[in-house]
Formats: C-alpha cells, sequence, structure tokens
C-alpha cells in the first residue's frame, strides 16, 4: 500500500513539472490542434493550442511503474500493461503527427489507424492466452464466476482490445473529461489489483506491480489535468487517448477482468455506443441524426450545457459506477 501511495505521488509531481517543460516545446515545434471544420462552434477557439500533450503524463506513469515495481517478484502482468500502452500509444503518436505536420484534423484514415490495432491485439490476445497465470478465461462481476472461452478467447478479446482503446479515444472531446474520467478508472483499478493481492497468494507480486502501474497513471494524469481542465492550455491528442485506453484494457486482460469495463469505463462506452447509433441511423434514414452530434457528450454540449457542467456529469457518473465496481472486491 505504501509503494503504491508512492508511485501515485511521484508520478504526480513528475507530470505537473514534466508539463511547464513540454506545453513550451510543443509551441516551439508548432505542434498545435487543428479544429474539425464540423464541430461544435465553441471548439473553434481552441483552434492551435499544443496536442500531443499525452507524453505529459504517459512518460511519468511508464517511469514510475518500473523503478517501484517488485523487482524480486515475476513481473510480466506489468510487461503486457505496458507493452499494450505503448503499442497503441504509438499508433496515435503518428497519427497526431501527420495531423499536425500537414496541419488537419485528419491523420491516418480509419484503416490505417485499424489495420496496426488489430495486430497489436491479436498479439497481446494471444500472449494473455498461452500464459498459465492470465489464460482464457474472464471474470464475471459480483458473481465470484469465471468464464471459461477457450479459444474463443482470441477473437473476444481483442474486440475488447480495439473497442476500449477506441472508445478512449472518442471520449477526449471535452477538456479534462478523458483525463478524469481515466483518473477515477485507474484509482478504482488499482484498489481492486491491491485487494485482489492482497487475498491472492500465487500472483501476489504481479497483481501489486499492476496496481503500481495503474496508480502511477492515475497520478500522473492528476498531475496533466492542471494542464488539461478547462480552459485547456494542452490537449493530450491520439497519443494521450489511445495510451490511456491501451493502458486500461491491459490492466483489465492481465486481472481477467475485462468484463468490468463496461462499468467502470461507462463513459467510454457510451462514447462508442452513440457515435455507432449516429452513423448507423444516418446511414439507414438517408440523413436523420439520433443527436444532435456524436459522441453523445457533444450532444448535450450543443443542446446548450456549458462544457464545464457535462465534464463534471460525466465525472459524478464515472465516480459513482466505479464504486459500485469496488463493492464488489474492496471489503
Amino acid at each position: 500500500m505504501q509503494r503504491l501511495i508512492i508511485a501515485i505521488l511521484i508520478a504526480f509531481v513528475m507530470a505537473v513539472v514534466f508539463g511547464p517543460v513540454v506545453i513550451p516545446w510543443l509551441k516551439r515545434m508548432k505542434f498545435g490542434q487543428t479544429i474539425y471544420d464540423l464541430g461544435p462552434e465553441s471548439h473553434k477557439k481552441k483552434q492551435g493550442i499544443p496536442t500531443m500533450g499525452g507524453i505529459i503524463f504517459a512518460v511519468p506513469a511508464l517511469l514510475v511503474s518500473l523503478a517501484l515495481s517488485y523487482a524480486d517478484e515475476r513481473f510480466h502482468f506489468l510487461l503486457v500493461c505496458v507493452v499494450s500502452a505503448i503499442g497503441f500509444g504509438l499508433v496515435g503518436f503518428v497519427d497526431d503527427f501527420i495531423k499536425v505536420k500537414l496541419k488537419r484534423s485528419l491523420g491516418l484514415t480509419p484503416k490505417q489507424k485499424l489495420v496496426p490495432q488489430i495486430v497489436l491485439s491479436v498479439g497481446l490476445s494471444v500472449w494473455a492466452y498461452l500464459d498459465p497465470e492470465i489464460g482464457s478465461s474472464l471474470t464475471v462481476p459480483f458473481f465470484g464466476v469465471e468464464w471459461e472461452l477457450g479459444w474463443f478467447y482470441i477473437p473476444v478479446m481483442t474486440f475488447i482490445l480495439v473497442g476500449t482503446v477506441n472508445s478512449a479515444n472518442l471520449l477526449d472531446g471535452l477538456d479534462g473529461l478523458l483525463g478524469g474520467c481515466a483518473l477515477f478508472d485507474f484509482a478504482s483499478m488499482a484498489l481492486i489489483c491491491l485487494a485482489m493481492a492482497t487475498a491472492q497468494g500465487a500472483n501476489s507480486g504481479d497483481l501489486m506491480n499492476t496496481a503500481i502501474f495503474a496508480g502511477a497513471m492515475a497520478g500522473a494524469l492528476m498531475g496533466f489535468l492542471r494542464f488539461n481542465a478547462y480552459p485547456a492550455s494542452v490537449f493530450m491528442g491520439d497519443v494521450g487517448s489511445f495510451f490511456i485506453g491501451g493502458a486500461l484494457v491491459g490492466i483489465a486482460m492481465v486481472t481477467r477482468l475485462s468484463l468490468l469495463l463496461p462499468i467502470i469505463a461507462f463513459a467510454m462506452f457510451v462514447s462508442s455506443l452513440s457515435d455507432i447509433i449516429q452513423v448507423t441511423y444516418f446511414k439507414a434514414t438517408h440523413g436523420k441524426r439520433v443527436f444532435r452530434m456524436a459522441p453523445l457528450h457533444h450532444h448535450f454540449e450543443l443542446g446548450g450545457m456549458p462544457e464545464t457542467r457535462v465534464v463534471s456529469m460525466y465525472y459524478l457518473v464515472t465516480v459513482l459506477l466505479c464504486l459500485v465496481a469496488l463493492l464488489g472486491f474492496v471489503a
């Protein structure tokens, strides 16, 4: 517990210190955000704000979790989480780099983004499937049973990986929205991993290292919100949102808690679902819409709700659902 708290505090301080170094550098490099032309009118004033700021929390989270991990224990759970976070983060980095260099709102095409995500997801799923301490089963929340999937685990986990990462990316649309919601998600996963490590003897070292990684992510995101909360002075970019998605689903995968994601990461799930509903209905009705704009947070915004109130509402729902999730693990 003490090491977990230290990880949170150090990651927070590093992010707070790192921000004033990275943000001016991003400005000098002219890595400014290009706002989508069809986006909300209120977002036009955000044109040119530095993006790719995800490195402000990604670097501290990685360094702290690796430095404070239990070296005398097996740490392959932590390795899976780190590979997942960095792998998806790199896809986001390439997407961001193309955007800022070509000064456009679209970087990689959807296909160019999806193919490396699928390849990485299949590789991670096979890795987990072959690992005897992760295996091919998923824990069913609140019921204390495991759902054995056999070889079908690979396509299911691939879908969960790709879906979670892209859901995180879709949620990153308002100042502090994804960063704050993810902060609560990682804090919850850190407590859950800590509880699991206490209850299980066999994988306690791996689970503690995973808890430290989740805690470092929470601390680093807390520091990042110093610069990303409304009015944001930097955006995390796809490198940040993909890194968050990869880190969160990596933790869920090694702990077999992927079925918990729709609860603690409900905000991400709703973003994807609203986007799918909007696109499907638009095509089926030849131009009609269910929402004013998708993802859902833009629907609320265009309905007249201030950006800060939308973010606060998402925070509240996320905290409540994380508390519900914790009921099943923390006595």
